[in-house]
């Protein structure tokens, strides 16, 4: 072996070196978003997000936004405390949805829809409870395509139809928690 390949072996191992003690340095200053623990004073996501009041959605009775509501709001608790007890709110949840149905494919010959598409928008805002200021307003929207199999399938359809308004509640929940996540680990 060379001179000049020796220098080049030695060259690449501290290269080497230094990445991995860097690496090793920088691995303690990540945190997992969803850890049971924290690094430092701040509380963990976990009991950050179980301080969160999440109030009664409004809906009429008795209709397809009353029973979303109902759907996103458990998500969102489930989502927040992970099945256990909340804690003492420091924060307030309000929402507020709409849905609609849009025909996407419809029958020349029966003028029928074969497939529709079913949209749930919501916009939210959290109030922090010691100031009484909105520290996070947002929007939000989910929507999902269902297949109706035919006139014969009456039922196939609503349960098409009852399977994509729980995906998109399911949605709504799932971007309103990492929304919220987001301001409580970085405060944005």
């Amino acid at each position: 072996m060379s001179w000049h390949e020796d220098r080049a072996a030695w060259g690449l191992a501290g290269r080497l070196a230094a990445i991995c003690a860097l690496a090793a340095l920088l691995a303690g200053c990540f945190q997992p978003m969803y850890g049971q623990h924290s690094l430092g004073s701040q509380p963990s996501l976990r009991t950050a997000l179980s301080t969160v009041a999440v109030d009664q959605i409004e809906a009429a009775p008795n209709t397809t936004e009353a029973r979303l509501a109902v759907e996103v709001r458990n998500q969102l608790l489930f989502s927040f405390t992970g099945g256990e007890s909340s804690k003492a709110p420091t924060h307030r949840l309000t929402i507020k949805l709409n849905s609609k149905r849009e025909k996407i494919i419809v029958d020349l010959q029966s003028q029928r829809p074969d497939m529709e598409n079913f949209g749930l928008d919501a916009s939210y805002t959290l109030t922090d409870l010691a100031t009484g200021k909105a520290v996070v307003n947002g929007t939000t929207f989910a929507r999902v395509s269902y297949d109706i199999p035919g006139a014969e399938q009456r039922f196939a359809r609503v349960r098409g139809m009852r399977d994509a308004e729980t995906r998109a509640a399911k949605v709504i929940a799932d971007q309103i928690t990492a929304r919220l996540a987001s301001f409580f680990i970085a405060g944005t």
